[in-house]
């Protein structure tokens, strides 16, 4: 049971602050509640240093939340954020480095994924394997394979998994698939994407150099080739190396294409892929990933155009990332914060096609996405973003940097036998091969 740990005191403090009369009419409620152990959800994490930690306490953050177990090859990192964890929450949770021991402790019934991408397979599968629910950060995997499998996994092993494209649990976004769902902007037609963040150019040159003590290198390599350690390889620069991410264009095109496959629904791969990918910037920045790229998806009836300009940080609307969607009778312009519906105008008779909206006070939806995966936990019920919708969102990035990487502009591509069918040398890069002892997961 909970001490008077963060929870508590903002939940008591919050309805104190109300009055003395909710306190007398709620006195369970506000002082003397718990939660009861069927209701209670025990987590763990895989890979606690940034965006998984994060994640791990919007669960937190939740009273029916209890943080049981933590993992991490560098311990440096795993004590510090388990010392957060006790002194904020109050939960004394058993600590792992390697992540299948910690598959063992069988109270755990959810387990975070906030390991580089490279890890979310075998991460993934391992815990439905171990019959925990997952949820495992974006982009759902490093190859198409590995989506592949870990989509197979999920309904093999009848498990919740929730990817973490939080835009899914967005009220911005919900409510501007209700706009053009409802006919407000006409026939879809096209959805411009851009995304332009200082951080896509890498990281500063750095020489190879001793593994810092704490450190378990191997294991954080996994199945990734043997290499020498070097920092701008290790935390907070890793995705923008072939080997464990795909960069910033992975990074922010998951989130972003999936707001345009949202629009009209479409869990489907993308059957064809152009694509152009250079390293024009003139900053020395360490990576095998591209500074600038641009991809277009054409579809039935519409087309997803995604742009991306690492080290710059200005964009359409004034905004650095975004999503536009252009229908015949408006624009709708949006983010996570705001958006804003620009009607077209109808010549002959003289007026607007739709009514010109403008909504702001939108937020990351982090906390959102985690309460929906809680109660999918709880109900068995789809979550807001499950692996066939992770998995479609990603193909579409990998197929782009495949593209990129072996210069061909135009890839097609055969969802139903998982190949490129006008180019050998792409479907190379299809399945990853995995540094022993590690192989890839087989899902009978």
């Amino acid at each position: 049971m909970k001490n008077l740990n963060r929870r508590n005191f903002i939940k008591k403090t919050s309805v104190a602050s109300a009055g003395i009369s909710a306190v007398t009419i709620l006195p369970s409620a506000v002082w003397g509640a718990k939660v009861a152990p069927s209701d209670q959800v025990n987590v763990a994490i895989i890979g606690c240093r940034n965006k998984g930690f994060g994640i791990l306490k919007n669960h937190l953050d939740f009273e029916e939340t209890n943080c049981v177990a933590m993992c991490d090859v560098d311990r440096n990192v795993l004590e510090e954020k388990a010392t957060e964890v006790r002194n904020t929450y109050g939960d004394s949770p058993k600590l792992y480095g390697d992540f299948r021991e910690m598959l063992n402790q069988t109270d755990i019934d959810v387990v975070i994924i906030g390991t580089p991408d490279h890890w979310h397979c075998l991460n993934t599968v391992y815990s439905l394997q171990a019959g925990k629910d997952v949820y495992v950060e974006k982009p759902m995997a490093n190859t198409i394979e590995e989506c592949n499998i870990m989509t197979r996994a999920a309904n093999y092993y009848n498990r919740v998994v929730q990817v973490g494209q939080q835009q899914r649990s967005n009220q911005i976004f919900i409510d501007v698939m209700k706009l053009i769902k409802s006919g407000k902007i006409g026939a879809l037609r096209k959805v411009n994407i851009w995304a332009n963040f200082n951080y896509g150019l890498g990281a500063d040159p750095a020489m190879d150099s001793q593994v810092p003590e704490g450190v378990d290198y191997n294991m954080w390599l996994g199945p990734a080739p043997k290499r020498p350690f070097n920092q701008n390889h290790f935390h907070g620069s890793w995705r923008h190396f072939w080997n464990y991410g795909g960069g910033m264009f992975s990074d922010w095109g998951v989130h972003l294409i999936d707001m345009g496959l949202w629009a009209k629904d479409q869990v489907k791969a993308p059957a064809k892929v152009m694509t152009f990918a250079t390293n024009n910037s003139s900053f020395n920045k360490k990576r095998d990933t591209f500074d600038t790229q641009t991809a277009i998806f054409p579809t039935k009836d519409y087309v997803i155009n995604y742009e991306m300009v690492a080290g710059v940080q200005e964009g359409p609307y004034d905004s650095m990332y975004g999503v536009s969607f252009i229908g015949d009778y408006g624009t709708i312009k949006a983010n996570r914060n705001r958006y804003r519906l620009i009607p077209e105008w109808d010549s002959k008779n003289e007026k607007h096609w739709a009514e010109s909206l403008e909504v702001e006070g939108g937020k990351d939806s982090h906390s959102e996405h985690v309460r929906n995966f809680i109660d999918c936990v709880k109900s068995r019920k789809t979550p807001a973003c499950p692996p066939e919708v992770g998995r479609v969102a990603a193909i579409h990035v990998h197929a782009a940097n495949i593209a990129a990487r072996i210069g061909e502009p135009c890839l097609n591509w055969d969802d139903k036998n998982n190949r490129f069918t006008n180019s050998e040398t792409a479907n190379s890069y299809i399945v990853p091969s995995y540094r022993a002892p590690w192989s890839l997961p087989k899902i009978d």
